[in-house]
């Protein structure tokens, strides 16, 4: 019997700070400041029953987020018996962790694709950003799953006026078919978007939209759990073994045999899957919340409540909460994991550059997720050593996790459509590379050093 590693790592990884001085950065925290986040406010992790782990799955799905859930929800409606498992809560991970943005997910251009991989596949793939999107929005409503959903639209602002350039001939020159809806905001217009001075201009993506992480995950589960899958949270996959008719797992909480597994772990990827953890780099994604915002100071820094970013390497993304009028702002501000804590008043200097006016606002929540890149900046789909999988979203996980694995629970039961563009490309890694993104700190320094010089 092939036999794959055991998992040893823990489902969070970093080397958080020790030792730092918080004393003059205090005056930022709120006095009910947590360090979990903000969604689960509204949506606290799932409490479950304890149960029996059954001996025998046709599925068994390793992960509960938005991949791993899509995928059991399609293999159990498909009448097969799917168990999910998850090594910490339901839902622990980056899909409650995320700032609820959701756009069409594709890093690469088309003419980036088309040289890599040819204009088939190319044009495949970015189909496969603007079909997620679209799907979710369906999905959601289809559901009637209550998560905030909304088609506010994005603002990108360039941080230099050849990056305002860059956009403008992107824009104009999208092939045909895979148009991408957009338009340019000149420098002098940008007030009308967004209540900054900082950026040259930029361009609005109008179909972009958002949504409450967590509403929206408990609204998937359920709809796994209504559809008779069984779920078991603080259930870590230890040990899988390959046999004639399937596979032989160990749980924390027993044996389990399964004809098929989906690998949904993307971020929190570890040694249980050798292959796959050697080609996704796990990285902090920082997130902080804040107070309430009046009614005034809301509307003139989000006019029309737009999801904002930026053309920065080091990307910086937020909105306004509609709900709740906070700001939530995020994006990598350490060379290095921290704490929640230490990345808190890193985040809110940043947030502040951009709007002033939000420099006395308090912070009420700080937390992280890890994403997970990878070596082509490019989702993955596939199937390895009998296991289906996908992952590796960079960044872009909402939709595009959501659509990936729907499609990976439609390639279990052996549909033609489960098979998409992804399945189609290599999923590169680098010599030495097992998972320790050793090189991550230099890039950043070096990107962060860049974005500081406009270059």
């Amino acid at each position: 019997m092939a036999k794959i590693m055991r998992n040893h790592c823990p489902v969070i990884r970093g080397n958080l700070a020790r030792g730092y001085d918080m004393t003059d950065q205090e005056h930022l925290f709120a006095p009910n400041f947590k360090t979990e986040p903000f969604w689960w406010e509204a949506a606290p992790r799932p409490v479950l029953k304890s149960e029996t782990l059954p001996s025998v799955a046709d599925v068994l799905v390793v992960g509960s987020g938005y991949t791993g859930l899509h995928a059991a929800l399609q293999t159990a409606r498909g009448g097969r018996h799917t168990v999910v498992c998850d090594a910490a809560s339901l839902g622990f991970g980056c899909s409650t962790r995320n700032g609820g943005q959701v756009s069409t997910s594709i890093k690469p251009t088309y003419s980036d694709l088309s040289g890599r991989y040819g204009n088939e596949i190319a044009a495949g793939i970015r189909r496969v950003g603007i079909d997620s999107l679209q799907f979710i929005d369906d999905f959601i409503q289809r559901e009637e799953i209550q998560c905030e959903w909304a088609r506010v639209g994005r603002f990108h602002g360039a941080h230099k006026p050849a990056s305002y350039e860059s956009m403008a001939r992107e824009i104009s020159n999208q092939r045909p078919g895979l148009e991408v809806n957009a338009y340019m905001v000149p420098a002098e217009e940008q007030r009308n978007e967004i209540g900054s001075d900082l950026y040259h201009g930029g361009v609005v993506f109008p179909d972009h939209a958002v949504l409450h992480p967590g509403k929206y995950h408990a609204g998937l589960l359920e709809k796994v759990r209504a559809a008779g899958a069984d779920l078991f949270d603080h259930c870590a996959v230890e040990n899988i073994e390959s046999t004639k008719g399937g596979f032989s797992v160990q749980t924390a909480r027993g044996p389990i045999a399964a004809k098929d597994i989906v690998i949904a772990t993307n971020g929190y990827t570890t040694n249980l899957t050798p292959w796959l953890v050697r080609r996704v780099i796990p990285i902090g994604s920082y997130i902080i919340a804040t107070e309430p915002l009046d009614v005034a100071l809301a509307h003139s820094i989000s006019p029309k409540g737009r999801i904002m970013s930026d053309s920065r390497k080091l990307v910086f993304y937020y909105r306004l909460c509609a709900e709740t009028r906070r700001m939530v702002f995020g994006g990598r501000v350490a060379l290095r994991e921290t704490d929640p804590r230490v990345s808190a008043p890193k985040l809110h200097s940043c947030m502040s550059k951009i709007f002033p006016s939000l420099q006395d606002k308090k912070i009420t929540h700080s937390w992280l997720g890890f994403v997970a890149y990878t070596f082509d900046t490019l989702a993955h789909q596939g199937k390895r050593n009998g296991m289906h999988y996908a992952m590796g979203y960079c960044g872009s996980g909402v939709g595009m996790a959501s659509y990936l694995g729907m499609r990976t629970g439609q390639s279990v039961l052996h549909l033609p459509e489960g098979r998409t563009p992804f399945c189609d490309i290599p999923m590169p890694t680098k010599p030495l590379y097992k998972g320790n993104p050793w090189f991550l700190a230099p890039a950043v320094a070096y990107y962060k050093f860049r974005d500081k010089l406009n270059l």
